[in-house]
């Protein structure tokens, strides 16, 4: 059942943010190394892993796994577990706490469930495909903004795309208006934008473990979600544009004239 699942992931997200969070009160004890530009793990985000996919192991032994740290364990039930450990590392190794675990899982080509737990706010924003998206058991919905000046849009930006890819979306963003956030962590951002706290969110590539959960919430809160095959983004990720109803049209023509064409 996928409600199982669901509060399964829930239970576990809260279960490894407090293992995230015990690490985080203790910083000056990480080993931290460098993956590439701009993007870090340190011990924390691969025993954080290691948790995840040992209870979902224990739970679900059949399910297949795919995770930043650890990479893929193929299943035969149809289901797969998408894990970040901690989403927004370069704020968690300096202090920041904006960071987050996300929990998702796929099957038959489709998200099924989707959880973004922020251990530093208490909040879980989770959803399941066709039941609703919440925080806290309480609904949330899409901004009903129908103006880019009206809300600010969330801009990622990876070493793995071209630096202009990002800036020409936020000059053509603000040229139109708008005002762009960014606080290092796309998950977080995808909840946002979600929820309505933000207006939309843009990023010319995720990782799956980044986004899929983010993008099941967002698009069950009722926002408008480009349209991106979930079997290909597990292996090659995928290009986000996420925005409320009223602005999301705006939001993809910036998306297509800033991003470089995939490759």
């Amino acid at each position: 059942m996928v409600s199982e699942r669901l509060d399964f992931a829930c239970a576990l997200a809260e279960k490894a943010g407090l293992l995230a969070l015990d690490y985080f009160r203790r910083l000056d004890t990480l080993t931290i190394t460098a993956k590439g530009h701009q993007d870090m793990v340190s011990e924390a985000d691969r025993d954080v892993e290691t948790l995840v996919r040992d209870e979902i192991a224990k739970a679900y032994p059949e399910d297949g796994i795919l995770g930043e740290e650890h990479g893929r364990i193929q299943g035969t039930s149809g289901y797969t577990w998408v894990i970040d450990p901690i989403d927004g590392t370069a704020n968690f190794v300096t202090s920041i706490p904006q960071w987050c675990v996300i929990i998702a899982c796929v099957h038959d080509g489709k998200t099924v469930v989707g959880v973004i737990h922020d251990p530093c706010s208490g909040e879980t924003f989770k959803a399941s495909l066709g039941g609703g998206a919440f925080v806290n058991d309480k609904p949330i919905a899409a901004s009903a903004t129908t103006s880019l000046s009206v809300g600010s849009v969330g801009v990622g930006f990876n070493g793995r795309t071209a630096a202009s890819d990002a800036i020409n979306c936020i000059s053509a963003l603000i040229d139109k208006g708008g005002v762009f956030f960014r606080n290092a962590s796309g998950g977080l951002m995808l909840a946002y934008a979600a929820s309505g706290r933000l207006i939309g969110y843009l990023e010319a590539h995720m990782n799956a473990w980044d986004c899929l959960a983010g993008l099941l919430i967002a698009k069950e809160a009722g926002n408008a979600v480009a349209p991106f095959d979930v079997d290909d983004a597990l292996h090659n990720g995928a290009r986000i544009i996420v925005g409320a109803p009223g602005v999301f049209d705006e939001l993809n023509a910036i998306a297509a004239e800033a991003f470089a064409p995939a490759k």
